[in-house]
């Protein structure tokens, strides 16, 4: 394809960015997992055993949560929902069959991103404060009873909504056709962004 054809959506530090994001996401979630329930045991195979699994899980959860408040930072301005964003999730129907025509102009990022984003910066965060409560051996024993038993149902309320929301993250993007190659090489097609973000094309291409 020509490359006249194709615009820049992420630059390599953004897609990096996510990347590493998305890594250690999927270690969390899956050392998490192991560590919650005894039907998910076996994936403390990928980590070395139990005790490595539960060692490894906090450290890895601090270096997703570095990377995270760094890729939140940097999206967060294009993630402010507006009345736009409101009108296009009552037209979702239309958003599933793929008919865009009723559907207002949307910008870098569609209601349902944006919505995501804003769930992530409230459950990270809280997987961050909670799982730093319920560290043993480091803080842990310093926490009132009372405490860590809100921090474990806190954590793994914050670890539901946040493993659900990247599933559906995972399923939309290979939904759309496009879109992870916005993530791997860092471009899309101008028919892509014009149906897909029409007023982001309009902003880049004033």
């Amino acid at each position: 394809m020509s490359k006249s054809q194709l615009i820049i959506r992420y630059n390599a530090s953004e897609r990096s960015n996510h990347w590493a994001v998305a890594i250690t996401f999927i270690l969390l979630a899956l050392s998490g997992l192991a560590l919650f329930h005894p039907a998910f045991f076996f994936f403390t195979n990928l980590f070395g055993g139990g005790v490595w699994t539960r060692i490894l899980h906090p450290f890895i959860g601090v270096v997703m949560f570095g990377f995270f408040v760094y890729m939140a930072w940097r999206f967060a301005p294009h993630n402010r929902v507006t009345d736009a964003d409101r009108e296009w999730l009552t037209h979702i129907k239309d958003v599933v069959i793929n008919k865009h025509e009723n559907l207002p102009e949307v910008g870098k990022y569609n209601a349902g991103q944006k919505y995501l984003f804003w769930s992530l910066v409230v459950c990270i965060p809280l997987l961050f404060v909670t799982g730093v409560i319920i560290w043993q051996p480091y803080f842990a024993p310093w926490m009132p009873v009372t405490l860590l038993r809100l921090a474990v149902l806190l954590h793994a309320l914050a670890a539901f909504v946040s493993i659900a929301g990247i599933l559906l993250h995972i399923y939309a993007a290979i939904w759309v056709t496009g879109t992870l190659g916005a993530m791997t090489r860092g471009t899309v097609t101008k028919a892509w962004a014009k149906h897909h973000h029409a007023g982001w094309y309009k902003d880049i291409t004033k």
